[in-house]
């Protein structure tokens, strides 16, 4: 499975704060395996990299409140119906691709595929930016999707045969390209303004900031973390009240809490004469925007 959790951690890696995303990740494994909560077949949505839905050859389900709550029973029916498809689909082209590439039925092997838009605010609304429609298999990145010439793109040669066939179904092209400019962008910014509503509930994240000798014993480690937060909050380190620039700053990136939440934690090596010149801003689009300095409260 390092191939699989390598090739989930690279797509989540690929978000970046200033877009909001909405991807569908499917996996399958080639046989099923004695392993808890790993299934022969798995997908799940997710916003902003937050999960909102799970299947694992049964059902269809929400895995926010607010997707629970908004979206009626036909959504989760039609959504089991089509995942069960997509299931049969999988499990025949897993094993036409271990043929292809000659590998043997009795080893375990993984295929995935992701797919989604970004969008991003121009003026007072988003906009689509991205579309993505890739596969990988056993972790390594197999076929995509150019969505400016609308056709697949081969990123090895075992590949090559996938790419003419899917290439020569010319409506299969335009579909995809429509629902990424089009379908997955409606469906994107319905999900947020739900969550939206949801979020507006919740209470603004915790950011703390405190200081730790470096390994330079001349310097002090300044942290800023945020904590409890749903949204990409995006949580700088300032000097002076002007941004430091991200390749100064060493971050932990975004990591789940238990509860749904995330944090960040962002240090930067400073003086020890420095302390009053730093202070930590976090923006919210829900929240009046939060700054911290060293020993002050939030304000």
């Amino acid at each position: 499975f390092v191939e699989l959790l390598y090739k989930i951690k690279h797509w989540f890696g690929k978000f970046t704060a200033e877009k909001c995303s909405l991807y569908y990740i499917y996996t399958a494994l080639s046989k099923p395996v004695d392993l808890p909560g790993i299934y022969q077949f798995s997908a799940m949505g997710l916003l902003d990299d937050r999960q909102i839905d799970y299947y694992n050859k049964q059902r269809k389900i929400p895995k926010q409140l607010w997707m629970k709550e908004k979206l009626y029973e036909d959504y989760w029916e039609e959504g089991t119906q089509s995942r069960k498809s997509k299931e049969q689909w999988f499990n025949v082209n897993i094993d036409i691709l271990m043929k292809c590439m000659r590998h043997r039925e009795s080893d375990l092997h993984v295929l995935q595929w992701r797919h989604g838009c970004e969008v991003e605010q121009q003026r007072s609304e988003l906009a689509f930016s991205k579309g993505i429609s890739e596969y990988a298999y056993d972790g390594e990145d197999f076929i995509s999707f150019d969505i400016a010439v609308s056709q697949w793109v081969t990123l090895v040669e075992a590949a090559l045969p996938t790419k003419r066939k899917w290439d020569s179904v010319l409506i299969l092209n335009q579909y995809t390209k429509g629902y990424l400019e089009k379908e997955c962008v409606d469906w994107l910014n319905k999900f947020r303004e739900y969550a939206d509503e949801e979020l507006r509930k919740a209470s603004p994240p915790d950011v703390h900031v405190f200081a730790r000798k470096s390994s330079d014993e001349t310097k002090l480690k300044l942290t800023c973390m945020a904590t409890g937060f749903y949204a990409k909050d995006m949580m700088t380190i300032r000097k002076y009240c002007t941004f430091l620039p991200e390749d100064e700053v060493e971050s932990t990136g975004i990591r789940p809490n238990h509860d749904g939440t995330f944090q960040l934690r962002k240090s930067v090596e400073i003086q020890e004469n420095e302390k009053a010149e730093y202070d930590c801003f976090v923006s919210h689009r829900n929240f009046k925007s939060i700054i911290i300095k060293l020993g002050s409260p939030a304000s």
